[in-house]
């Protein structure tokens, strides 16, 4: 499996465990901007992917927003190993583009 594939898998399974664990869905993605440019993702299932400085490469944070609150803006570490972010995938042939979203 390829470091995009890599990166998708554990994102999104940090997507199901905070939206599994916490009464309010996660609204954003947030990762360092040098790769967010590399991987070149304006959003993943639905949820935008927003570039952070404060985020280390190698890193991404499940936000959600606590819904009419008016608390701020919560950020949720989910990180379990760590990803490692290289250049996208040339695509294999026809038909085999990932899917992101």
């Amino acid at each position: 499996m390829g470091s995009e594939a890599k990166n998708l898998e554990a994102i999104s399974e940090a997507i199901d465990r905070h939206n599994s664990s916490c009464p309010f869905p996660a609204t954003e993605v947030r990762m360092n901007p040098y790769e967010v440019e590399r991987l070149g993702w304006e959003e993943i299932r639905g949820l935008p992917i927003v570039g952070d400085p404060e985020i280390g490469t190698g890193r991404f944070r499940i936000v959600c927003a606590r819904d009419g609150t008016g608390e701020e803006i919560e950020g949720t570490e989910a990180i379990g190993e760590p990803v490692e972010v290289g250049a996208p995938a040339e695509p294999a042939g026809p038909g085999r583009g990932s899917e992101v979203g």
